[in-house]
C-alpha cells in the first residue's frame, strides 16, 4: 500500500470522524458491482479495507444485492459467493425486492444514521450518493480500494456547521439526551413553576398599615386623658 495513497486515506477519514461522528467499527455497505471488481482484481476486501481505512470495519450488504446477484446467474455467481459472506443488514424490501442501488440508497436516507460507507462501481449510484452530505465513497482502481475525497455537498454541510447555520439532527438529539441526564430539563420546569406563583404580601405595605394604626390609636387615647381631667375638676 502506497504511503501517498494512506495518507489521502487518513485525511479523509479524520474529516468524516471529526464532522460525522464516525466510529469504529466502520460499517461498509458493498454491493455486487464492488464485489465483481474486487474478484477480477483479485483484493481480499475483509484483510485490505481495514488496514486502508486504519480501523475495524464490518463488511455489509442487504437482501436485495444478493438477489440481484442470484437473478444475473453464473456471470455473476463469484460476486454472489464474496456477498453472502458479509453480514446481511435489514432493508425495507422483505417481500418486494429492488434493485441493490435503489436498495442502498434506501439505506442512507434520513442524514445516514448509522454512518455507512458505500463501496460500488456503480457510476450513477455513486453520484447520487455525492448528492448527501456525510457519506464516504469507495470504489476499485485497477487493483487497488480508493476513498473518494468528501464531496461538494458534505464539504458545503460542514460549512454551514462551522458557521452555526446549521445543526445536524444526530446533535439535536445527543443535546436533549445531555440535558435529561443533567436533570437541566426539570431545573427549567420548575423555575417556570416558580415564577408562576403568587408572591406574599409586601413587607412595606404591611408597615404602612401599621402605622395608619398607631395614628389612629394616639388620638382615641387622648380623648380618654382628657375625660379624666374634666371629671377631676
Amino acid at each position: 500500500m502506497g504511503v501517498t495513497r494512506q495518507k489521502h486515506a487518513k485525511k479523509i477519514m479524520g474529516f468524516y470522524k471529526h464532522n460525522f461522528q464516525f466510529r469504529e467499527p466502520f460499517q461498509v455497505l458493498l454491493d455486487g458491482t464492488f464485489c465483481q471488481a474486487a474478484l477480477r482484481n483479485k483484493i481480499q476486501i475483509r484483510e485490505q479495507l481495514p488496514g486502508y481505512l486504519d480501523g475495524a470495519a464490518q463488511l455489509c450488504t442487504t437482501r436485495c444485492v444478493i438477489k440481484e446477484l442470484e437473478s444475473l446467474g453464473k456471470a455473476l455467481y463469484g460476486a454472489k459467493l464474496i456477498a453472502q459472506r458479509f453480514h446481511v443488514r435489514n432493508c425495507s424490501h422483505h417481500k418486494n425486492p429492488v434493485s441493490g442501488s435503489t436498495c442502498l440508497l434506501s439505506m442512507i436516507e434520513d442524514g445516514n444514521p448509522h454512518h455507512f460507507f458505500i463501496a460500488t462501481q456503480d457510476q450513477d449510484l455513486s453520484n447520487k450518493v455525492k448528492r448527501k452530505p456525510g457519506i464516504p465513497l469507495l470504489f476499485i482502481i485497477q487493483n487497488t480500494m480508493v476513498l473518494d475525497k468528501p464531496s461538494p455537498k458534505s464539504l458545503a454541510f460542514v460549512q454551514k456547521l462551522q458557521t452555526n447555520q446549521l445543526v445536524p439532527e444526530y446533535q439535536k438529539q445527543s443535546i436533549v439526551e445531555l440535558k435529561e441526564k443533567e436533570g437541566l430539563v426539570k431545573q427549567e420546569g420548575e423555575k417556570r413553576r416558580k415564577r408562576k406563583r403568587a408572591g406574599g404580601p409586601n413587607p412595606l405595605s404591611c408597615l404602612k398599615k401599621k402605622k395608619k394604626t398607631q395614628e389612629g390609636q394616639e388620638p382615641s387615647a387622648e380623648k380618654k386623658k382628657r375625660r379624666k381631667r374634666k371629671r377631676n375638676r
